[in-house]
């Protein structure tokens, strides 16, 4: 398997999707590819921090920044709907 053909189908193998045979040529690739072994395992991270996140509040100076820039973008965006 090469590198391409394993991050075509890395979010199926990160699911628990893939076809066990598949799974074990991910697993025969990864065991001498350093750069895929790094890859899976920050979506593994990933996908861990973010099911066991909480929301968190943003400082209200940031979340005023925040709004503001939106705002002014959106009216670049759409000019007729600022008026």
């Amino acid at each position: 398997m090469k590198c391409e053909e394993l991050l075509k189908m890395l979010n199926d193998y990160v699911d628990g999707t893939v076809d066990p045979a598949i799974c074990e040529e991910f697993e025969k690739h990864m065991a001498g590819c350093n750069p895929c072994q790094v890859v899976v395992d920050n979506i593994r991270k990933t996908i861990t921090l973010y099911k066991n996140g909480q929301p968190c509040s943003m400082p209200i100076g940031f979340r005023e920044k925040l709004r503001q820039s939106l705002r002014k973008k959106w009216k670049q965006v759409h000019p007729s709907a600022s008026k």
